[in-house]
């Protein structure tokens, strides 16, 4: 997955223009212009490590004049204690791009790490982890970055990808026959259909209907597996709603073809890495 680079820029443009806004008080009165200073990244506990160019690029538009070394690179596991990139140059470049280089860092490393314990939790399944749409304003295709660094793949990046009637459409509109219906009249050939179904009736509704993908959504492990042995193949299965790292495995078991978790985006814990100079 590439992104965009004018998109990473305006991401962390907007980010340094929010902490810094006109004059960095501390280091712009405090240090001549042109000092000078090293400094690293250690990591202080075991994950995955993703987000190093984003970092890289938040002292590049800063202020430049630093050079960065990384040891390790997007994807890669390390281990507490790892050095994980060095940067020498400009000191006040290295300060007022600390925290918005860290924040970004921390946060995607942490996505990241998330995902790849789901990964390895379902290992043996045919089971994909994806994420979801509850991701933060702004940060989107960064966070859903973050997730296929970790090894789950995308589900829908917004509305206009993919029909999804979920409970709400569906309570609008008065039934899922009725909404499928009325949406294949009106969408494209290239565009499919999921339905998010309560239990086993809407199930063999939505299957009756010939939806390609169904949300199983908050079932117990009993009833997705019942769902999967229905289905038999004739649509995709997703399961939502109530996931853990506690309970993953469990469900995982039962059959489905697709796990997402809004939790890999929308509560992550940040990755805990540290910059330090050197005195």
């Amino acid at each position: 997955m590439k992104l965009l680079q004018s998109y990473v820029d305006s991401v962390i443009l907007n980010a340094l223009e929010e902490d810094i806004h006109y004059v960095d008080v501390t280091t712009d009165y405090l240090l001549p212009e042109d000092h000078t200073s090293s400094a690293y990244y250690i990591a202080k506990a075991d994950g995955v490590l993703c987000g190093l160019e984003i970092a890289k690029r938040v002292f590049e538009l800063v202020g430049g004049d630093v050079e960065f070394k990384a040891y390790y690179k997007d994807g890669d596991k390390i281990r507490k204690g790892d050095k994980i990139a060095i940067m020498t140059g400009n000191s006040g470049t290295l300060l007022k791009g600390e925290r918005t280089a860290l924040n970004l860092l921390q946060h995607l490393s942490g996505i990241a790490t998330a995902t790849n314990r789901c990964v390895e939790l379902v290992a043996g399944t045919k089971a994909q982890i994806t994420d979801t749409r509850k991701t933060l304003p702004g940060l989107r295709r960064l966070q859903k970055y973050a997730v296929t660094i970790g090894g789950g793949k995308n589900h829908r990046y917004n509305l206009s990808e993919g029909a999804m009637l979920k409970d709400n459409h569906i309570d609008v509109y008065g039934g899922i026959t009725p909404a499928v219906t009325a949406l294949r009249e009106k969408i494209g050939h290239m565009t499919k259909i999921e339905v998010e179904v309560r239990n086993l009736e809407e199930l063999q509704e939505a299957l009756d209907c010939r939806c390609e993908i169904i949300m199983l959504d908050n079932m117990s492990c009993e009833d997705m597996a019942e769902a999967v042995r229905i289905t038999d193949g004739r649509a995709l299965l997703e399961a939502s709603g109530n996931v853990t790292e506690q309970n993953i495995a469990e469900i995982a078991k039962t059959g489905v073809d697709i796990i997402s978790l809004g939790a890999l985006t929308h509560s992550v814990q940040c990755f805990d890495i540290s910059m330090r100079f050197e005195k």
